[in-house]
């Protein structure tokens, strides 16, 4: 990649991100938009307590298909405003009854299409979770609906206002690491070890499990107490398991993947790859187990994926076994490889540049993260509410989140037919193969009806 495509649109795009951020709380006519929430997990609770202390939001409405998630959220809620949310398990009578102005979206990943679009066809503007969607039509079908609507629809990529990523940016674009030929994305976690398969249960009576599924196939139940945090429910399906089963989600890619291939295209300005390659499997997990009686996961317990861009080559890997500190830094994040030295952008560490000069000093800038959970959500909703006052488009629109979680869907695609693929980002369609375009999108289970492009 040249200079000349880093510093293209660089000066415009940090004068409009430094203005947003600094507006937390600019309502100066004392407004308050009436702000619901689906998705009423760790996650979602994460992002109402921003939108709270903005002082901008009236709380009218909790959504969740598990009533016990409901309760815990609302208890959390009444110690941070006196605002009185009604309580509802289908989002479809939320935004009849509700009628919010603003919707946030963090459910799991199955699920963010349909909320998505039909907030926005009910006038209200939307801040949806990445990845934006399990398949990439759906993805297509919320863009379409965000500009039809002409509502603003904010994507949880909420890394491009961090601090120290924004400076990232900067640093790259003007040319101080060189010139970018490669980057190498990564997260490694875990001990590993075989997976044990987990015993199917009897669905607790606070849980609709059939909406749970939804439009996707449906699972035998596993799962614990999402007030319990210290109970063994981790690697089951609900209420945080569910990234590693395939049905409602796209493993570490289409989680981690989306957060560091997003920097990617934000840092260089790229817009898609034009091949894409991935393999991966299970041979520490092993195989996976599906019976009316136990299952395990099905996402691969490691995974490499390359991504081929004009003048670029960026990759991907994951891996939930082998977590140590063999690798030097923090075990997240993304390398720059520049012809005057590795820029290595992380999360909880900041980043830090080595130059090839040995002479040069080593830079580093820590970041700047906000409880709970190292985020930087606050920074993220000051410019959802920014774009709503003002009209523009936000940091993290849809279709940026939509191209970024493509290149996550694309590399689970690859994965699973074990070949590569070519490209058409004009067309979102892959070049000369029926079969993976079939993957672009699936049928939804009897019920509930696939979105239309």
């Amino acid at each position: 990649m040249n200079r000349r495509s880093f510093l293209k649109g660089s000066l415009a795009a940090s004068a409009l991100t430094t203005t947003s951020l600094h507006i937390h709380g600019a309502n100066k006519a004392g407004r308050k938009y009436r702000t619901a929430l689906v998705g009423a997990g760790w996650w979602g609770g994460n992002i109402l307590g921003e939108a709270v202390a903005s002082g901008q939001c009236e709380i009218v409405g909790l959504c969740d298909v598990d009533s016990r998630q409901l309760q815990a959220t609302a208890e959390k809620l009444s110690s941070l405003t006196r605002d009185q949310p009604r309580h509802y398990r289908d989002y479809r009578e939320l935004l009849a009854k509700e009628k919010p102005e603003i919707v946030i979206v963090a459910t799991p990943d199955h699920w963010h299409a349909l909320p998505m679009i039909a907030a926005v066809k009910a006038g209200a503007h939307v801040y949806v979770e990445k990845p934006i969607g399990h398949t990439i039509t759906e993805g297509r079908a919320m863009v379409n609906a965000a500009r039809a609507a002409g509502r603003v629809v904010q994507v949880g990529t909420h890394r491009r206002t961090s601090p120290h990523a924004m400076s990232a940016r900067e640093f790259i674009r003007s040319g101080r690491a060189g010139e970018i030929g490669m980057i190498r994305c990564f997260v490694y976690s875990g001990g590993g070890g075989p997976e044990k398969p987990l015993p199917t249960q009897p669905v607790q009576p606070e849980l609709d499990w059939d909406f749970w599924c939804g439009p996707a196939p449906t699972r035998p139940y596993n799962g614990g107490d999402p007030r319990k945090s210290g109970e063994a429910w981790r690697g089951a399906i609900h209420p945080r398991g569910f990234r590693q089963y395939l049905d409602y989600a796209n493993g570490t890619l289409g989680d981690w993947g989306i957060h560091w291939l997003d920097q990617v295209l934000w840092i260089t300005g790229q817009q898609a790859p034009r091949t894409v390659f991935s393999t991966g499997g299970r041979p520490i997990k092993r195989p996976p187990v599906l019976t009316p009686d136990e299952q395990t996961s099905d996402a691969p317990d490691h995974q490499v994926a390359t991504y081929g861009f004009e003048n670029l080559t960026v990759t991907w890997e994951s891996r939930q076994f082998s977590g140590n500190n063999a690798e030097k830094g923090e075990p997240v994040g993304c390398y720059f490889h520049g012809t005057k030295g590795t820029f290595h952008l992380g999360w909880r560490r900041g980043w830090t540049f080595h130059p090839v000069d040995a002479k040069e000093p080593v830079l580093h800038e820590e970041p700047q993260l906000n409880d709970p959970d190292g985020q930087n959500i606050r920074e993220l909703w000051a410019d959802f509410l920014a774009c709503i006052q003002s009209g523009r488009r936000p940091i993290s629109d849809i279709e940026e989140g939509h191209r970024s979680t493509n290149c996550s869907l694309l590399g689970m695609i690859s994965y699973r037919l074990g070949r590569s693929l070519r490209w058409d980002a004009d067309r979102e369609q892959v070049i000369g193969d029926p079969e993976a375009n079939r993957l672009l999108r699936r049928e939804y289970r009897k019920g509930w009806e696939y979105p239309g492009v």
